[in-house]
């Protein structure tokens, strides 16, 4: 787990994974660069549209929050200490 916290790309990942990780983390970084293509290569990683739809749904509020929570200045657990 600590892995993926660090460094995903440095995990032992089964392709579908890997896929997932490397897709979110396009659309994370640089959203207007994703294309049709890599939608592709999700499906082709297993994907249906539903479970697409959910990696998107999930990345996009995860980036929302962050932001939320970043532009209110508000302090987050310490997750070590829980």
């Amino acid at each position: 787990m600590t892995q993926l916290a660090e460094d995903y790309t440095a995990a032992e990942l089964d392709p579908a994974d890997r896929a997932m990780l490397d897709y979110v983390a396009r659309l994370t970084r640089d959203p207007a660069e994703v294309v049709p293509e890599d939608v592709e290569a999700l499906r082709a990683a297993g994907f249906s549209d539903r479970a697409i739809l959910d990696i998107v749904q999930i990345a996009a509020y995860f980036a929302f929050a962050n932001r939320l929570v970043s532009g209110l200045g508000v302090a987050l657990e310490d997750w070590d200490a829980v």
